[in-house]
C-alpha cells in the first residue's frame, strides 16, 4: 500500500479528529465540527473516526453502543464525509491506538492526567463509575493523534488541555529517543458557530441534556426541528438583535446566520420589526430545510449496512498502514523486538 492509494497527497497536512457516538449529530456537532470535517477533507490529508474505545469510559448497553456507532458512520456519510477524499473508520478496528497508548502510558505521570479538568468534571458527575479509562482517556487521545504523524487537531475549548499533554508527550518522547512524533497543533476552523441549548442559551447545546426540546438533531424530521425552536427560550422585550443581555435571542441569530450563510447583522435587518415568534418558526424551517437531504441520505445509507461495512473496512486498512509505521518506530525506539 502507498500513500497514493490511500488518499494521501504528500504536499497537504494531515489532520485527525474524531466523534464519539453518543447518539445523533446534534445541530451543535454539526455546525460545531462536521461540517468542517466536509471542508477539511478537500484542503487536508483527512482522517476521521467513530471513537467507540473512548465511548467504553461510560456504562452503556453493548446493544445500544453498537447501534449508535452504526448510526454516527452512516450519519457521517450523510454528512458528506468522502471515503474517497478522507479515510473514515471504527477506532476499535484499529488495534493500535490501544498498543501505542499503552506505551505512551508509561511516559506520562500520574499528577499530570489526575489533574486533567474533564476527569474531575466527569469523575463528579459520575461518582459511581470513576474508572481508570476515564482517567486515561487523554493518553488515548495522545495517541490516536500521534499515530498518524497528525500536523493538526481541530479542538474546542473542552479537548484544548488534551491536546496540551499530547503535545507534551510528544516532545517529552522525542526528547528521550530522538525525532519520532510530529508535534501537532491546535487547528481553529474558519467557520464554525457555539450553539447553545434552546432551553438554556447559557449553556451549550449537549446530547446529555436530559430536555429533549434543548437540541435538534441532523436526523430529526422538518415537524420535531420547527416545534422545538417554536418552544425555545428567548427573552424579556422584542427586539431581534445579538446582545449580551439577549441570550436566547443571541443564540437563534447565530444559529440562522450559520445555516444561511449570513452575517448576525444581515439577520437583524432581515427580521428587523417581526416578533419573537415569527421569528423563531423562521428559524427552526432554515434548520430543517437544511437537514431534509441529509436525514434522506442517513436512512439510505442506514438501509445499506453491507456498503458501511464496506467503507470501514476500506477505512480500517488505510488507517492501520499509516498507524503500523508510526507503531513500528516506537517499538524499535523503547526497545521491544520484532522480527
Amino acid at each position: 500500500m502507498t500513500d497514493e492509494n490511500i488518499g494521501q497527497v504528500q504536499n497537504k497536512k494531515i489532520i485527525l479528529s474524531g466523534i464519539q457516538p453518543t447518539g445523533t449529530i446534534t445541530l451543535g456537532n454539526y455546525l460545531g465540527a462536521v461540517r468542517n470535517w466536509q471542508i477539511m477533507q478537500e484542503d487536508f490529508n483527512s482522517i476521521f473516526f467513530i471513537a467507540d474505545l473512548h465511548a467504553l469510559t461510560v456504562k452503556r448497553e453493548p446493544a445500544e453502543l453498537r447501534q449508535c456507532a452504526n448510526s454516527f458512520f452512516a450519519q457521517l456519510l450523510a454528512c458528506g464525509i468522502n471515503p474517497e477524499k478522507a479515510i473514515l473508520y471504527f477506532q476499535s478496528h484499529v488495534h493500535q491506538h490501544a498498543e501505542l497508548q499503552w506505551i505512551l502510558n508509561c511516559y506520562t505521570y500520574v499528577g499530570e492526567a489526575s489533574r486533567m479538568t474533564q476527569f474531575k468534571d466527569k469523575s463528579a458527575k459520575h461518582s459511581d463509575n470513576i474508572n481508570m479509562g476515564l482517567m486515561d482517556y487523554p493518553v488515548l487521545m495522545a495517541a490516536d493523534v500521534l499515530l498518524f504523524q497528525s500536523d493538526l487537531v481541530p479542538v474546542g475549548i473542552d479537548q484544548k488541555q488534551h491536546l496540551e499533554l499530547t503535545r507534551d508527550l510528544a516532545i517529552r518522547f522525542n526528547n528521550r529517543y530522538g525525532d519520532t512524533f510530529k508535534v501537532p497543533e491546535p487547528y481553529i476552523p474558519t467557520m464554525g458557530a457555539k450553539v447553545c441549548s434552546l432551553q438554556d442559551p447559557t449553556a451549550k447545546m449537549s446530547k446529555s441534556d436530559p430536555d429533549e426540546n434543548s437540541r435538534v438533531s441532523i436526523i430529526d424530521d422538518e415537524a420535531t426541528i420547527v416545534r422545538r425552536f417554536k418552544r425555545a427560550v428567548t427573552d424579556s422585550g422584542n427586539e431581534i438583535c445579538v446582545r449580551e443581555d439577549k441570550p436566547g435571542v443571541s443564540n437563534l441569530i447565530n444559529i440562522y446566520a450559520a445555516i444561511e450563510n449570513k452575517s448576525a447583522q444581515d439577520v437583524e435587518r432581515e427580521f428587523a420589526g417581526q416578533g419573537y415568534g415569527t421569528f423563531k418558526i423562521a428559524v427552526g424551517e432554515a434548520v430543517a430545510a437544511k437537514f431534509a437531504p441529509i436525514r434522506e441520505e442517513y436512512l439510505r445509507y442506514l438501509a445499506d449496512k453491507s456498503y458501511i461495512a464496506e467503507v470501514a473496512k476500506a477505512g480500517a486498512e488505510k488507517a492501520a498502514y499509516l498507524a503500523e509505521r508510526t507503531l513500528r518506530k516506537v517499538k524499535k525506539k523503547v526497545g521491544l523486538i520484532s522480527f
